[in-house]
């Protein structure tokens, strides 16, 4: 699947966002509240700035399909530690979270469609960034099998907490790493 782009995600976004993470099938992953308060307390920092995280709508054809979240390990020490108890992970690799909103467009390609843009996006805007990360439940067999559609492969397992306090700590965490000048 081709055009996808991103949009940086704005306050006017927050009713279809809502509307995404009340979707069952990103509910049971991401387990966000959905409240206009709680859409305010989760992503309004990054959307003004003062967290460095920064929030995407996928569109695709033109149209919302989806979001993506992507953010500096060095941003987070804490994570970036818990992360590099599995595998290497650089200060400066970035990671992203993601997930198609709009369930009629699920099983369709989109999902590595938009991690192999958001992968060059991250490749363009960040020259210093070695490497992308991507931890993920080991349960979310949809997330980890679209990642390694897309071209990333698993460097590693182990146990990180869970977004959702029902699944279990064991994730898996995919890379991939900037491609070598010239390739």
């Amino acid at each position: 699947m081709t055009g996808i782009a991103f949009r940086p995600l704005g306050r006017a976004d927050f009713p279809l966002l809502g509307t995404w993470l009340a979707q069952p099938h990103v509910a049971r992953w991401w387990n966000h509240q959905t409240s206009p308060r709680a859409l305010e307390a989760d992503f309004g920092a990054s959307i003004d700035g003062t967290d460095r995280a920064e929030l995407f709508i996928a569109l695709a054809g033109g149209q919302p399909a989806g979001f993506v979240q992507r953010y500096r390990f060095a941003d987070n020490p804490g994570y970036m530690a818990d992360v590099a108890a599995i595998v290497a992970a650089p200060g400066a690799a970035l990671s992203i979270d993601f997930f198609i909103g709009e369930p009629a467009l699920l099983r369709r390609g989109l999902g590595a469609a938009m991690i192999r843009a958001a992968v060059q996006a991250i490749w363009r805007d960040d020259p210093l960034a070695p490497a992308l990360l991507v931890p993920v439940n080991a349960a979310n067999r949809a997330s980890w099998r679209t990642l390694s559609r897309a071209g990333l492969t698993r460097a590693g397992a182990g146990p990180l907490e869970p977004d959702n306090p029902v699944d279990g700590r064991l994730h898996y965490v995919y890379r991939i790493d900037r491609p070598a000048a010239g390739a």
